[in-house]
């Protein structure tokens, strides 16, 4: 019998069949002539062409595929008979080899898994270097989002923003002439009136008007708009609101009720003025026909969102957006993707949606899974928007842009109403304040102002579109799938624009003091019965709220601060995640800068988790995927090409656990880039902290785990030793608060003042890089008593000690761990007492803390929420893994206070040169063969950790290497 050989051709043509299947609009066409203009004889593998997209071009050879590279590259910039792009977008495919003896192309097709890379016309590659690996459905995803240039969403990106700029211009100088005008608008936004205003507004009408563009072009009975507002119309202003008003019959009520207050309140001449310009930047921004991309508008619009620092409101970037909604669709895994009815059933909801990004991209990840499975997903389109989306927030300008993004996915396709509401927030009409979307914590139904906000009320707008109020039910236990990327916001932040607030979490649009006390108070009635604390902030309310909210079997999806992973105020949250969740995923970045976080401007770590809620009588999870990438996705492509890689690994039998030895993390890899490893770890029932995040390497983890478990496994070691560790609690006390020790009275005895040699009461408060390169420090400041506090200062110098505790550990200027103090000395702010009752534990302690073993459990255990500075809190200290100094011989004892002795003169450099530190190999080799006994392979070991740890992006902080600064063995 013959074996089957299939050719090329069959192979092309099979493809283009099964593409079509999974992108209905588009057209895809095998081996055909005639496609190229003014090349007829040339014959692309596959053409996919789209009305609404560039068309893509797809070159495969079966491996090795020697050529396809320069084949796909030769197809760029190639102008397509019918079709107003060119060429932007090239796939070299490879298929596997076995393909060619396959009986069935078609079938065996079906189940392969290709190699593909993408070439763009400006010479870009994706990915950079190596293949990507995936399914048809897989490359079908990558041809929809190469479809659409990604320069050509930022040119009109960039053109919409000068065009708002020249705008506000317009509205800085009616300010200045007619205040009253600018002041209407800014209480219409429920905003101060200032600069960022005003460009809201200006925003606002020209997002309005392109969108005006899109519907004129569907339905006959709406002018466009240089027929209402262009040069040389008379009374643009009432022309554009009369056109707006048929908008609004129609629906699209979120996108137009906004700009119609807007536009009221501006006087004809300055609208006319406004109008024309704003007109001449819509035509531009639709004539480079991106204008429905999410991209362009959320961008946008979260460079004008005003009361940032207070709202936290900081803009989810698209891809990490992309990414988010990857994985928490991934999960919702009972559903019929193709079946359309069932999907209009799903419910899904932001209750801080800001400018929608999450949920636009769930959106797209659900219409996409309906297209893999043979949908339209055009046909989802309405039920999306009326019944599937639920989005809140706090401000009319963010619900504006939610609209306008949903709406613009499918903007040929209307619909009769949405799910979109500006929640109740600060004093009320009838003088109550209200928390926005939390207000649900303890309700199912709340009387919203539609498309705008009770800041507006509050402040009397004059809008009439945006007065109308309606009652939303938002029903317990009864949405699909929560995503949010919640506010951050604490009480206790003081810094920045919150410095001087009462209630920092409740101080946006100019909340007073007696209104931010009211607003605190309501939370504290609000918060019952959810993982809520005051000093996880705002973010961990609405972690309840979407727990609260949440059907079983539902999936959760959260952007939350790295805080939520370590810090004690959060163990609610990881509790509740631990007992009401299953198939949890938790993702952060190791990197710095910009990279380590998923949204734009925080200047913080973050992390994405997302799980399932757990149906009746289902186990709780007792372990979850943890993933370190090495940088946020660069891109929408990158970011499912990375969602690809990890969901394929989290299902894998080769994903090593936390407790199974330094061997690292499996790796995930993009091409031939490593984008980030995955390991599992054990949940704590009692929401204990998540320790395997922000770790390039795993091996460090899964050897910091070790030692919290009494073993020592060092990389490179075929099997643990044992080394007795125990929590620091468990052999010392810990001292006092800083705010119990200088509080105001009468929580404090005692003021802080400069030291003094004589000092009654010496204190080691703050960091000092010139008074802490050796393990002994000196007092940095002097204690008064304060007057009728004599007994209380008694009881609080009670806890001074030698033994400090580092707090806030920057590893790029700071050595040390642990300090010592020749006196006892009271610990402050940075510097905790740890009160031992054995003194020589004190001596034990500093050189176990300033070892390599002891900085890398200090390190596993703290908080590395930004570039090079970790934290530790007082009362987190107790669990903080240390050597057990009761399990330590009188001899060894001994022996610590011996090298103690040996180091009192001798200077340790900045803890990110641990590696390449004398002092602290030498501190090493003591601690490990002078006082533990271990040979000499293992201090070896513990150098190469040495190395590692030194080369991990939260303790470098990316901060360069002294040229002199080389590895010592």
């Amino acid at each position: 019998m013959t074996t089957p050989r299939q050719a090329e051709s069959s192979a092309n043509a099979a493809l283009a069949e099964l593409l079509q299947g999974m992108m209905h609009g588009a057209t895809a066409r095998a081996e055909h002539t005639r496609l190229i203009a003014d090349q007829p004889a040339l014959r692309p593998d596959v053409l996919i062409t789209d009305d609404a997209r560039a068309p893509v071009v797809v070159e495969a050879e079966y491996l090795p595929a020697p050529s396809v590279e320069d084949e796909a590259k030769s197809r760029l910039n190639l102008p397509v008979v019918g079709d107003s792009r060119p060429i932007e977008a090239a796939v070299a495919l490879r298929y596997p080899a076995a393909l060619r003896a396959t009986p069935s192309i078609r079938a065996a097709l079906k189940d392969a898994r290709p190699e593909y890379a993408v070439h763009y016309k400006n010479g870009a590659r994706f990915p950079k270097s190596g293949w990507l690996t995936g399914s048809l459905a897989d490359l079908a995803d990558l041809i929809r989002m190469v479809s659409i240039p990604q320069s050509e969403v930022d040119a009109a990106a960039d053109a919409l923003e000068r065009g708002i700029e020249r705008a506000a211009v317009i509205l800085d100088e009616l300010d200045a002439t007619s205040p009253a005008v600018t002041i209407k608008i800014a209480q219409t936004l429920g905003m101060a009136n200032v600069p960022q205003t005003r460009r809201m507004a200006c925003a606002i009408l020209a997002n309005a008007l392109i969108f005006q563009e899109r519907i004129a072009a569907i339905h006959p009975g709406v002018k466009r708009p240089n027929q209402v507002c262009g040069k040389g119309v008379t009374n643009p202003q009432a022309q554009t609101r009369q056109a707006w008003d048929d908008i609004v019959k129609i629906n699209y009520y979120p996108i137009f009720a906004i700009g119609m207050d807007i536009l009221d309140q501006i006087d004809p001449y300055g609208a006319t003025r406004i109008l024309n310009n704003i007109e001449y930047t819509a035509s531009e921004v639709n004539a480079l026909g991106v204008a429905t991309s999410h991209d362009l508008t959320g961008r946008i619009f979260q460079r004008l969102i005003a009361d940032r620092k207070y709202l936290a409101t900081f803009y989810t970037l698209p891809a990490s957006a992309a990414l988010l909604a990857q994985l928490a669709v991934a999960k919702l895994d009972a559903m019929d993707w193709a079946d359309a009815h069932a999907i209009g059933k799903l419910r899904v909801a932001d209750f801080a949606c800001g400018t929608g990004a999450l949920l636009s991209a769930v959106y797209e990840h659900i219409a996409n899974r309906h297209e893999r499975a043979g949908g339209n997903a055009e046909n989802l389109h309405a039920a999306m928007i009326e019944d599937v989306l639920y989005g809140c927030d706090v401000m009319p300008s963010a619900i504006h842009i939610s609209g306008a993004t949903l709406s613009g996915i499918r903007p040929n396709i209307p619909y009769a109403n949405s799910r979109l509401y500006t929640m109740p927030y600060g004093r009320q009409q009838d003088g109550e304040v209200k928390l926005g979307s939390l207000e649900l914590l303890q309700t199912s139904s709340v009387l919203t102002l539609f498309n705008t906000s009770d800041p507006a009320m509050r402040t009397g707008s004059a809008g009439e579109q945006t007065a109308s109020q309606i009652t939303a039910e938002f029903p317990d236990e009864s949405y699909d799938l929560v995503i949010m990327n919640p506010p951050f916001t604490r009480n206790v932040t003081r810094e920045g624009e919150t410095a001087e607030a009462i209630a920092a979490a409740f101080a946006a649009f100019d909340a007073s003091d007696d209104e931010q006390r009211a607003m605190a108070k309501r939370m504290q009635t609000l918060k019952q019965g959810s993982c809520y604390h005051g000093n996880a902030g705002i973010a961990s309310a609405f972690a309840g709220l979407a727990d609260k909210k949440l059907r079983k079997g539902g999936v959760l999806a959260l952007v939350l601060p790295l805080s939520a992973a370590s810090g004690n105020a959060w163990q609610a949250f990881r509790k509740m995640m631990a007992e009401n969740y299953t198939d949890l995923t938790v993702l952060s970045i190791a990197a710095n800068g910009k990279d380590m976080s998923f949204s734009s401007d925080t200047g913080m770590t973050e992390l994405l988790i997302a799980g399932r809620k757990r149906v009746k009588d289902e186990p709780a999870g007792a372990r979850a995927n943890f993933i370190s990438l090495t940088g946020r996705p660069q891109g929408i492509e990158h970011a499912a090409a990375v969602g690809n890689t990890a969901l394929n690994s989290e299902n894998s039998s080769e994903i090593h656990a936390i407790e199974d030895g330094p061997f690292g993390g499996m790796l995930l890899s993009v091409g031939d880039d490593d984008v980030g490893e995955i390991v599992t770890d054990a949940i704590s029932p009692g929401g204990g902290s998540y320790g395997a995040v922000r770790i390039k390497d795993y091996s460090l983890a899964q050897t910091a785990h070790a030692l919290a478990q009494s073993q020592l496994w060092l990389p490179a070691t075929a099997a643990p030793s044992a080394l007795k560790t125990a929590p620091l609690g468990s052999m010392a006390k810990r001292g006092l608060y800083h705010l119990d020790i200088i509080g105001r009275s009468p929580r404090g005895p005692f003021t802080k003042t400069r030291p003094s040699p004589t000092a009654t009461y010496p204190a080691l408060w703050n960091h000092s890089a010139k008074n802490e390169t050796r393990l002994i420090c000196e007092p940095d400041s002097q204690l008064r008593v304060k007057a009728g506090m004599q007994e209380k200062s008694a009881a609080a110098w009670a806890t001074a000690s030698r033994s400090h505790l580092n707090l806030n550990f920057t590893f790029g200027s700071q050595p040390l761990a642990v300090a010592f103090t020749e006196r006892e000395t009271i610990g402050g702010s940075v510097w905790p007492n740890v009160i031992f009752g054995d003194e020589r534990f004190d001596y034990a302690f500093a050189i176990w803390g300033n070892s390599t073993l002891g900085l890398l459990s200090w390190w596993y255990h703290s908080s590395r929420q930004q570039s090079s500075k970790a934290g530790i809190t007082i009362s987190a200290a107790e669990s903080l893994p240390t050597l057990d100094l009761r399990a330590l011989t009188h001899a060894q004892l001994a022996a610590a206070r011996a090298i103690f002795d040996d180091f009192r003169d001798l200077d340790l450099l900045p803890a990110y040169l641990a590696d390449a530190d004398p002092n602290r190999a030498l501190l090493d080799r003591r601690v490990l063969c002078d006082l533990l006994d271990f040979p000499e392979p293992v201090y070896r070991a513990v150098r190469l950790l040495a190395q590692k740890w030194c080369a991990e992006p939260s303790v470098h902080g990316g901060k360069p290497r002294p040229k002199s600064a080389r590895f010592i063995a």
